[in-house]
């Protein structure tokens, strides 16, 4: 008997979080986060579990307005070098979303390793808006190309990190987002002081700000106070604002 061929490995998007809209008119694909290097395939467990709770804020928040939003089940756990495969399977999900729902607009939202991922692929053609959590991003090497930037021009990006984070440096974020900014005014940078990787004791300023950016690049209706100015003001005061303890307590559009 012949050898079986090996199967060939796909990514998905999961079931949609909550009740899914008769008529999507946006989509959100959640990007979990994930190693350097792997070639092992996610457990349901893993892929799922930081990007859910915010899925479930940013699904009951935009229901009404016909927002899906979807994790993506990745094909491996790792990133694996140039082949970027977390980031491939970001642009397949954002085409899975246009083959479903139509021409709406995509954005791209990542934890860690998949914030990465969120940045890589925002350049793709439904995408208008990324937002990266505690992005994971390499060290800088003279001898390896920085991490490009210029497939967010035309994209509202927001970055969100714990200055005490310990897993992902919040020191290059910074310095991606200030290079992004050159080529972008549409990117803005939250600092959460005190506060590290999983962003827990501020997890309800960082899913309502997450809420209000998302609602903001999908439906128009306006950013909060804090996001506009954080938009508005030049480097690096846009890209080191604080998120402040309460927020989304008492938002004004």
């Amino acid at each position: 008997m012949g050898q079986q061929a090996t199967p060939v490995r796909t990514a998905r998007l999961g079931k949609a979080i909550g009740p899914e809209p008769e008529t999507v008119s946006g989509a959100v694909l959640l990007l979990p986060g994930g190693d350097e290097v792997s070639e092992r395939r996610p457990s349901a467990l893993w892929a799922n579990g930081p990007v859910r709770t915010l899925g479930r804020k940013l699904a009951r928040a935009g229901r009404q307005d016909g927002l899906a939003v979807h994790v993506v089940h990745y094909r491996y756990r790792g990133w694996n070098g140039s082949q970027a495969h977390l980031a491939a399977d970001a642009s397949w999900a954002a085409d899975e979303v246009v083959r479903r729902y139509g021409d709406v607009p995509v954005c791209l939202a990542g934890v860690g390793m998949g914030g990465r991922a969120a940045l890589h692929a925002g350049g793709h053609e439904a995408v208008n808006s990324v937002l990266a959590i505690a992005p994971w991003l390499p060290e800088e090497d003279v001898a390896v190309p920085p991490e490009p930037v210029k497939q967010l021009v035309g994209r509202q990006v927001l970055i969100v990190h714990g200055t005490n984070d310990e897993r992902t440096d919040p020191e290059l974020s910074f310095r991606l987002a200030a290079r992004a900014k050159k080529v972008n005014r549409e990117v803005c940078r939250f600092e959460v002081h005190a506060d590290g990787h999983g962003l827990h004791q501020y997890r309800a300023e960082v899913l309502c700000l997450a809420e209000d950016f998302v609602r903001g690049v999908m439906f128009g209706q306006g950013f909060s106070r804090p996001v506009r100015d954080a938009l508005a003001a030049p480097p690096p005061l846009g890209l080191r604002m604080p998120l402040a303890a309460g927020f989304g307590k008492s938002l004004k559009r």
